[in-house]
């Protein structure tokens, strides 16, 4: 079973960014992103997604996203995939970070998720 990282924004630069921060931290770890509408505006694109899925070459992935709606088109992605989705709802950039320097030192998912626990976004949901 391979781990891999998933990052959706809804700005093209942050979504090409932060996999960059990352990959100082986790060389090894199968890192992709999806960014912004397919005609690069403000948003996510469930097709941008999709293809972010198939091209991480993990078997399970851990997803990361900035804002609600982003959450809304990747639990449709998930739907359409055969790979194992973990959806977390936290600081986009802190866990991430912690997620992929974890998977690189060989830690288990249980271990990953009790550190991301404290970073969890407040609110209403």
């Amino acid at each position: 079973m391979s781990y891999g990282i998933l990052i959706v924004s809804h700005v093209p630069e942050i979504a090409a960014g932060v996999p960059k921060l990352l990959k100082q931290v986790a060389g090894d770890v199968s890192i992709t992103a999806a960014g912004g509408t397919d005609d690069q505006e403000i948003g996510t694109s469930l097709e941008k997604i999709t293809q972010a899925i198939e091209d991480n070459q993990a078997d399970e992935l851990l997803a990361f996203y900035d804002l609600g709606s982003a959450k809304m088109n990747l639990e449709m992605a998930e739907e359409m995939s055969s790979k194992k989705i973990h959806l977390y709802d936290t600081a986009l950039v802190e866990s991430s970070y912690v997620a992929a320097s974890l998977l690189q030192a060989g830690v288990d998912l249980p271990a990953i998720e009790k550190q991301l626990a404290p970073l969890k976004v407040k609110g209403d949901n």
